[in-house]
């Protein structure tokens, strides 16, 4: 598990995303030219997205670093479950801000199941993911490599689908179904904290003052039974990275 987390503030949530973004690019790149490929498990909701359309628009500019999308392997940390066609779903966003933009494989684009995909259960959605790990993993174990995980954090601390007070917060599954969310849909999947913390280096990316709150309980030690954040790690590195408005109730932040 990584040290204490780096915490990064912004001015302003463009500024975060474009900061991030560009990160991103790096860190992609650098994990090319040590494995040749990399991986990405990514996230959805305002900030996550907006990370995305950067992201995009740097690959028409002159940037130091390059990012052969095609050797990228792109994952979720978790999805509502609904039909593939709905607005709702991360995968149709992600798609829509970077992924269609930038030539990746469509075989190393990893989707999270869809209601629509013909599973009885979502649990057996949830499982069929597992199994698409697994066998990434090549043989290593159940999960492959993550070299970033991006999540957000709702303003009662949720990460992924991990919500306060129900029972993904114990789940050891790497995947799993959720039922009854607190924020709608109410049925999800979601990755557990044990394949969270096998990424190399997990970012947290959090806006507006609405989340301040949580950011500093979390970076304070809460319980992640109380807010899951404070309960992420990566191996190497856990990165906070805030706008002015998500740090405001930090220690030393300005009044």
């Amino acid at each position: 598990m990584s040290p204490t987390p780096d915490v990064v503030v912004e001015p302003d949530a463009e500024r975060l995303a474009r900061s991030v973004a560009e990160a991103l690019v790096a860190r992609l790149a650098a994990a090319q030219a040590v494995h040749g490929t990399a991986s990405v498990v990514l996230t959805g909701g305002t900030i996550g997205t907006a990370v995305l359309e950067r992201v995009a628009g740097l690959a028409a500019e002159p940037v130091r670093e390059t990012v052969d999308w095609a050797r990228v392997d792109v994952w979720w940390g978790d999805e509502r479950y609904v039909p593939r066609d709905d607005d709702e779903r991360n995968e149709k966003g992600a798609r829509r801000a970077l992924l269609d933009h930038v030539g990746v494989e469509p075989a190393r684009v990893h989707a999270m199941p869809a209601s629509d995909d013909g599973f009885a259960e979502p649990e057996e959605a949830a499982a069929r993911y597992a199994e698409q790990l697994a066998a990434a993993a090549g043989g290593d174990g159940e999960l492959p490599r993550f070299d970033l995980l991006l999540l957000g954090m709702g303003d009662d601390g949720h990460v992924a689908s991990i919500f306060p007070g129900t029972p993904g917060v114990d789940d050891d599954r790497p995947v799993f179904a959720v039922h009854d969310s607190p924020k709608p849909p109410p049925t999800r999947i979601s990755l557990g904290f044990t394949a969270i913390g096998t990424a190399e280096e997990v970012w947290l990316v959090v806006a507006g003052e609405g989340k301040a709150a949580a950011v500093a309980e979390a970076l304070s030690g809460a319980e992640p039974s109380r807010l899951p954040a404070a309960g992420v790690r990566g191996r190497r590195a856990t990165r906070w990275l805030l706008d002015a408005a998500a740090a405001s109730r930090l220690p030393g932040a300005p009044s």
